[in-house]
């Protein structure tokens, strides 16, 4: 169920444009408007997940798609060979800005360790 007040929920209805790069039945692959990569993909499921918090038995498929897309996607941006991030906020001492659970497939440049 779409949430009208989720930026997310909005660009899978259409109300919001995104560059998108990967669309099947279950997950949306879009660009980041505020990258911090050269590379920097959001991937989410259609269907609204507010968090990992929020996932249940009953989404084992989706969050595999997640992975699935955000592999494709690194094979899209030719990231693949030479690595990529994909990382998962939860919650916001974590970094989650969006109430709508997604991954960020981040590269095209060396990654330091640990992350923020």
């Amino acid at each position: 169920m779409a949430h009208r007040d989720c930026v997310f929920c909005r660009i899978v209805d259409g109300d919001i444009q995104a560059e998108v790069l990967r669309e099947d039945d279950d997950t949306l692959a879009f660009r980041d408007l505020d990258p911090k990569a050269p590379v920097h993909v959001l991937v989410i499921p259609k269907r609204h997940i507010a968090s990992v918090n929020d996932v249940t038995e009953s989404d084992r498929t989706v969050m595999g798609s997640l992975f699935l897309a955000a592999r494709d996607v690194a094979r899209r941006e030719q990231l693949a060979e030479r690595g990529y991030r994909v990382v998962m906020n939860t919650g916001a001492d974590a970094g989650q800005s969006v109430d709508h659970a997604h991954l960020h497939v981040l590269g095209g440049r060396q990654m330091t360790w640990p992350p923020g």
